[in-house]
């Protein structure tokens, strides 16, 4: 399993139900590091980078309205296959189809307002990470932790 990076947007809804600690403390007690984190209000013009692929689809402005409505977290997790850990941990899309102990079954309801954003593939994750990050802002650090998160043979 390589080690790999994803991008994961904390949204307007999880920030504004005081649940940005908790979902981080999620993805840290799963293992995942936390390498690039900021705290920021999407823009337009962000919103339509991010979602390029969704610009010209009917439900796109109401999508629009609900990321730039208040603020988010971006982060960036590592860990041995972090992409499918994390989308595993989101759960689906929809709050009410989500299973107990997901991340959107434990605390969501809705479609839209579904609490996170979680790149679905490598292309994706480098793409999303370079639209909020900066080389420079993504840092490699070890930490005590790290022989205690996967076997050497994982990373």
């Amino acid at each position: 399993m390589a080690l790999e990076r994803t991008f994961v947007l904390l949204k307007p809804d999880a920030v504004a139900r005081r649940l940005a600690g908790e979902l981080l403390g999620r993805f840290e007690s799963k293992g995942l590091k936390i390498v690039a984190m900021k705290f920021l209000k999407v823009t337009p013009e962000l919103s339509k980078q991010h979602y390029a692929e969704h610009v010209h689809k009917g439900f796109y402005p109401l999508l629009e309205d609900f990321i730039t409505s208040g603020p988010v977290v971006a982060l960036v997790l590592e860990g041995p296959g972090a992409i499918g850990v994390v989308r595993t941990m989101l759960g689906p899309t929809n709050g009410r189809d989500a299973a107990p102990g997901t991340i959107r079954g434990d605390f969501g309801l809705s479609r839209q307002m579904n609490l996170v954003h979680g790149s679905d593939g490598p292309d994706a994750a480098a793409r999303e990470i370079a639209i909020y990050f900066k080389p420079e802002e993504v840092i490699d650090y070890p930490t005590s932790l790290d022989p205690w998160t996967s076997a050497p043979d994982e990373k």
